[in-house]
């Protein structure tokens, strides 16, 4: 039986277009909020047609002590061209890119995952000092 953990893909962001980059600063005030954004491809861009695109990304924090991560949002993109004309005929597109924020009293990780339609699930971490 495939397990999850043995399908999600890692790679640098730099390189690899299909990788989500967690950008916020490394610290945070305990118990402010702290704005964070979420992309793929900031270095090489990712596609975004009816045939290619990223689906969603899902952001995670996990607490530096704690057992499970909490979830922070889930980000739906929904228009990628298609429209009653066809493939790629579309007025509207969805950008691969979210901003949220959130608050904590405790340091921790980070955890963004993207799924590509065409090349899987995609993962990425940040550490994160609360001071």
């Amino acid at each position: 039986m495939v397990q999850l953990n043995e399908i999600i893909q890692k790679a640098d962001w730099k390189i690899e277009k299909h990788v989500p980059v967690i950008d916020c600063s490394d610290t945070a005030e305990r118990n402010e909020f702290f704005e964070v954004t979420v992309g793929i491809g900031k270095e090489v861009a990712h596609p975004n047609t009816t045939e290619h695109h990223i689906s969603w990304i899902s952001l995670y924090f996990h607490p530096t002590g704690e057992k499970f991560p909490y979830q922070l949002g889930h980000y739906d993109f929904l228009s990628h061209g298609a429209s009653t004309r066809g493939p790629n005929t579309s007025s509207v597109y969805t950008h691969h890119q979210l901003t949220t924020a959130f608050k904590t009293n405790t340091s921790g990780t980070l955890l963004a995952r993207s799924l590509c339609n065409i090349h899987g699930l995609w993962q990425s971490t940040k550490e994160i000092t609360v001071t």
